[in-house]
């Protein structure tokens, strides 16, 4: 006996009246985001609007658009529109309509700065219904994927040699409209035009290799003070153990620039930066964010396009919005450590816990259970005495939650929301999307804490 099936109607399914409360019941993200925006102060956005031309979309119905399209994975202008025929959750927050994406695209492009202003906003709605009581924190960074390739870049060395062939060209092609008698020039050359070609990519290589020169500065700054840590550390244990350290010194940073620095040309804000994660380079930013340990919320956001993450511990502390107050405590890795962190985030009147070097994997039962390590003499360094920190009871309770907060959030945004690049290029563009994105994030998280 043949087995019986149920096989579905495709023709009397396509006759089927959907309602939409049926399928984005009130518990629904979609209407949680649309309630939250709705309690939002969007004045600046409203009167950027001139009183004469067509009628726009309300702002109100495009922000809950672009707050929903990011918290669920959707960041491509073309893909929201899409989404808004054939999605019905996305078909309830444009309210039946479908903006298309020039439309949206040009709404996000426009507002970034005032959609950077909702996030103090949502984090306040958040604290109003006793989400968010802001305590410890934990600041982590990540590399984030920029719109732009690395075939348009160009290395310092080879800038140098094309600035100085093209000038030559330059100068031929001047003795060549001055000098020649018209016959020996080539068929269908415009002198001129070939001149004013050569000049412009002479201008834009001029510009790459100030820029190349500008960051070698930084980076030589940079490394000169990680060379000097390097070296503070290794003379606080060879005094704690009485004994030299074995192994070659840290060499010293030589300072300039160097032939495999990079400039690209279409994000020039973009840089090339080592991918933790696959171990290769690509052009890239480095995002960073702060989250509260008890709510998980992001409290702090930024955005750099230097690799090192040393000059983020201040800025990013202090971007966390005055209106939340001052967090207790802040956890950082060791990619953060330097004295002069430690002293900026205390004059905040913030407690700093930052590694001073890297935890070592799968760590002996004994490592845990040791007891209170002996205090570091008063004299003692800044490293010497933050590495003791870190190993009183309390210092571990407030580091170990940094694998439980900001790591996770790190993660959810790249693996669950699959945000993995930018859409946009330039810092001050890229820093408006992260807002998006984070954004996005604790909107999702809001919902997740009003339901439990």
């Amino acid at each position: 006996m043949a087995r019986k099936f149920t096989t579905p109607d495709y023709e009397s399914t396509l006759d089927i009246d959907i309602k939409i409360g049926d399928s984005v019941p009130p518990e629904h993200l979609a209407r949680f985001i649309v309630d939250i925006v709705a309690q939002l102060d969007l004045s600046e956005i409203y009167n950027e609007y001139g009183k004469l031309g067509g009628t726009p979309y309300a702002p109100q119905m495009m922000v809950a658009l672009l707050f929903y399209a990011y918290a669920t994975g959707v960041f491509s202008s073309r893909k929201i529109e899409k989404a808004t025929y054939e999605s019905i959750p996305f078909r309830y927050v444009a309210g039946n309509m479908n903006p298309d994406h020039a439309t949206i695209a040009a709404f996000r492009k426009r507002f970034l700065s005032q959609l950077q202003n909702l996030f103090v906003q949502i984090l306040l709605v958040a604290s109003m219904m006793g989400k968010l009581k802001l305590g410890d924190i934990s600041i982590d960074g990540s590399k984030v994927h920029a719109d732009a390739s690395k075939s348009k870049a160009v290395s310092y060395k080879h800038a140098l040699k094309l600035k100085t062939q093209l000038e030559q060209e330059v100068k031929e092609l001047f003795d060549l409209a001055t000098k020649a008698d018209g016959q020996s020039i080539p068929e269908g050359m415009v002198v001129i035009d070939e001149i004013e070609r050569r000049q412009e990519k002479i201008e834009q290589l001029v510009e790459a290799i100030k820029v190349i020169e500008e960051r070698a500065n930084v980076r030589y700054q940079e490394e000169l003070d990680e060379h000097e840590a390097k070296m503070e550390l290794r003379k606080a244990k060879e005094e704690e153990t009485g004994r030299k350290t074995s192994g070659r010194k840290p060499k010293s940073p030589t300072s300039g620039a160097r032939d495999k620095d990079q400039y690209n040309f279409t994000d020039p804000d973009s840089r090339i930066m080592r991918n933790p994660t696959s171990g290769g380079f690509d052009q890239h930013y480095n995002v960073q964010v702060g989250v509260d340990h008890n709510s998980r919320l992001v409290v702090a956001y930024g955005v750099s396009d230097q690799p090192n993450d040393k000059q983020q511990a201040i800025p990013m502390l202090d971007a966390v919005p005055a209106a939340l107050g001052r967090p207790q405590s802040a956890a950082l890795d060791n990619g953060y450590f330097s004295q002069q962190n430690v002293e900026e985030i205390e004059k905040r009147g913030v407690e700093p816990y930052i590694a001073t070097g890297r935890e070592p994997h799968n760590q002996n039962w004994r490592v845990f259970f040791e007891g209170e390590p002996a205090p570091p003499e008063d004299d003692a360094s800044p490293i010497v005495k933050m590495a003791h920190k870190l190993r009183t009871d309390a210092g571990k309770a407030v580091y170990r939650l940094r694998k439980s907060t900001v790591e996770p959030v790190i993660g959810i945004i790249k693996e669950v929301l699959g945000f993995r690049q930018f859409s946009l290029r330039g810092l001050a563009a890229v820093l408006g999307e992260w807002s998006l994105v984070c954004t996005a994030y604790n909107l999702k998280r809001m919902h997740i804490l009003s339901v439990q």
